[in-house]
């Protein structure tokens, strides 16, 4: 029988190297992205929101709504800075609306 190495190690530690070996930081980042801008936005804002893409540092967001889009285009700024502050990491630079 093989000898294991019972090094023990946090989950976080194991789960972050993985990420880090398997270059998953990118995906998980969109994925972030997302879950931040629906809770953020709530139910209003996400019945008109038909895309979300993260490209770079650019946040593509597509509205249906032009109404919503021309309002939300005043606050762009404070956007960025809700969804990183949610996030827990400066990702989104820029915010494209659709």
């Amino acid at each position: 029988m093989a000898k294991r190495n019972n090094d023990n190690q946090p989950i976080q530690e194991v789960l972050k190297e993985f990420v880090q070996t398997n270059n998953l930081q990118s995906g998980l980042d969109k994925v972030n992205v997302r879950e931040a801008w629906k809770k953020l936005m709530g139910n209003g804002v996400n019945n008109y929101t038909t895309a979300i893409e993260l490209k770079q540092d650019t946040l593509y967001v597509q509205l249906s709504s032009s109404v919503l889009r021309e309002e939300l285009s005043y606050g762009t700024e404070k956007i960025i800075s809700m969804l990183n502050e949610s996030i827990g990491k400066a990702i989104v630079k820029k915010l494209i609306l659709r």
